[in-house]
């Protein structure tokens, strides 16, 4: 007696997401961690140094209390306690903390871009009253208060010389403090609008950047009365970055992020344009290789610098409003719009390489003598593999036609992979019981059968034997039609499936002769330009003389 034969499902390559060495490194973080803060996140920035905390800057006025400032007959005690509502705070993380470790509030207003020196021992802030502070990380009070700006201070710095502050506010100026002193050392008014955005070279202690809603970036030197480098953007500035050499300059406004040439007076190298909405925030990686770009499109999209393709992405629940990558890419910090924070951290390797370690003997004792080649002399003796049927199969194997038909229509093979219905149904068709199969079934199962053939015999790769199948439901089921009105109105959807199908199908012939018009075409001028260079020879129209 022959064996049974599965039935075979003719399966077709699916579009995966291509799997690079950016989605298996950027994928390598463990589930986020939320913390709530109180208010929008305006700024994130990890110390330099070790243990890596970070400084989280929100600030939030509780809804509700602008009545209650209303009344004016509150004592020195109430106000007191209303402001603990007020919420103006600098928090301090932990690397894996989900609490605060310290907390700066000694904000009157709404505190701004709390950012660390390059040691770590020092955090600058601004704040709405103007007023720029300067934070000993030890301590709580502030150590040194810099006035000078007339509205809010959104942008606050050191350069790299670590005794210099410089700052950008809502009064369109920019300034360079001195931190021993307190005084100011140079103060420039080139902006037209709201300075909103900053950041100072690595490389040269006198240089810094500011970016403004006035549409323009500009590089200060502080040895120089006036800017040395403006560009135009485009769009209200909302971040700039300065890579580690200071030769390239990013900057992020509106939906576009832009890259410049510093080096070669500003001249723009390239323009990206991958988010739906105002990109908010930018970092760069601890090598440098790749940049990120925060939007209130909810999404973090990761660029090569050297390509400046996207190579991997985040999607977010709320709108970003800062980023922040710790050193050697270990935890990112992403702080949104609803005063969520999003903290991930990436994987231990150890367990990776302990799981490795413990697989390996297991797996070259399973491999043992697979690559062994038989010699001539050699007899080989082989055990049959025995196949478990699927249950389709055993029915079929059994002859019972009818209950394979009804295997293949539930739900999980159906819906998910409508190929083995299919499948089943040619084998039923080649075997010449398709039609018994389909016969003998009530309202519900010709409901069933009729969905799933309305719905997939547009599809090319099933149109063949669905259409067959439709044909034999059409010709079984004929004389019931009108007693049922489910029934009735399965048939009128594959009318209009099929019709549907039908003027697709004339429409891509016209196409295709349009083609195949312009096609000829072609071929005709490029015939005709072949004889026009024969007949252009000397030797051709010497011919073509004596012809005549």
């Amino acid at each position: 007696m022959a064996l049974y034969k599965p039935v075979v499902v003719q399966t077709c390559p699916r579009l995966g997401e291509r799997i690079t060495q950016d989605t298996v490194y950027w994928e390598g973080y463990k589930a986020p961690v939320q913390i709530k803060e109180f208010g929008a996140v305006n700024k994130i920035d990890f110390s330099p140094v070790p243990p890596r905390n970070y400084a989280v800057t929100a600030s939030s006025r509780v809804s509700g209390f602008s009545e209650v400032f209303m009344f004016l007959s509150f004592s020195r005690y109430h106000m007191r306690e209303l402001n603990v509502f007020l919420l103006y705070q600098i928090h301090i993380y932990g690397r894996y903390s989900q609490e605060p470790i310290k907390t700066f509030s000694r904000f009157k207003d709404a505190a701004y871009c709390g950012t660390y020196r390059d040691d770590g021992n020092l955090l600058v802030a601004g704040s709405e009253e103007g007023i720029i502070r300067l934070f000993d990380i030890s301590g709580k009070a502030p150590l040194r208060q810099f006035d000078g700006h007339a509205k809010p201070v959104h942008v606050a710095g050191f350069p790299s010389d670590k005794y210099r502050i410089f700052s950008g506010g809502d009064d369109y100026s920019s300034k360079l403090w001195d931190i021993p002193t307190g005084t100011e050392i140079v103060s420039y008014r080139e902006h037209t609008d709201y300075v909103r955005c900053g950041c100072a070279s690595k490389v040269n202690a006198d240089v810094f950047v500011t970016g403004s809603y006035d549409h323009t970036v500009k590089l200060f030197d502080a040895r120089t009365k006036s800017s040395i480098i403006t560009i135009e953007h485009g769009q209200p500035v909302e971040s700039v970055l300065l890579f580690p050499s200071g030769g390239l300059l990013v900057s992020a406004g509106g939906r576009y992020v832009k890259v410049w040439d510093v080096l070669k007076g500003g001249q723009l190298l390239v323009s990206l344009k991958n988010h739906h909405k105002t990109v908010t925030c930018l970092c760069l990686n601890s090598s440098g290789q790749r940049l990120l770009s925060g939007s209130l499109d909810r999404h973090v999209k990761i660029y090569s610098t050297t390509s400046y393709k996207v190579v991997h992405s985040f999607s977010y629940a709320a709108s970003i409003l800062s980023l922040a990558l710790s050193p050697e890419d270990e935890t990112i910090v992403v702080g949104m719009t609803n005063g969520v924070l999003n903290i991930k951290h990436r994987k231990p390797e150890e367990g990776k390489e302990k799981s490795q370690k413990k697989r390996q003997p297991a797996y070259r004792t399973y491999m043992k003598g697979k690559t062994y080649m038989p010699k001539q002399e050699d007899f080989s003796v082989t055990k049959p593999v025995r196949r478990a049927l699927r249950k389709y199969d055993k029915l079929l194997k059994s002859f019972q036609s009818s209950k394979a038909l009804d295997a293949v229509l539930e739900p999980s093979i159906r819906l998910h992979t409508p190929e083995v219905t299919v499948a089943v149904m040619q084998e039923l068709h080649r075997r010449g019981t398709l039609r018994s199969a389909l016969a003998g079934r009530d309202e519900k199962q010709i409901n069933l059968l009729l969905t799933f053939v309305a719905r997939r015999v547009i599809e090319p790769r099933f149109t063949p034997i669905l259409v067959t199948v439709a044909d034999m439901i059409t010709d079984i089921y004929q004389p019931v039609l009108g007693q049922s009105a489910i029934v009735d109105r399965q048939f009128l959807r594959l009318q209009e499936a099929i019709g549907k199908e039908i003027d697709y199908q004339g429409e891509l012939l016209e196409v295709l002769g349009m083609m195949d018009t312009l096609f000829a075409t072609f071929a005709e001028k490029k015939t005709t330009c072949l004889e026009e260079n024969r007949t252009s020879s000397p030797t051709e129209t010497i011919e073509t003389d004596t012809n005549d």
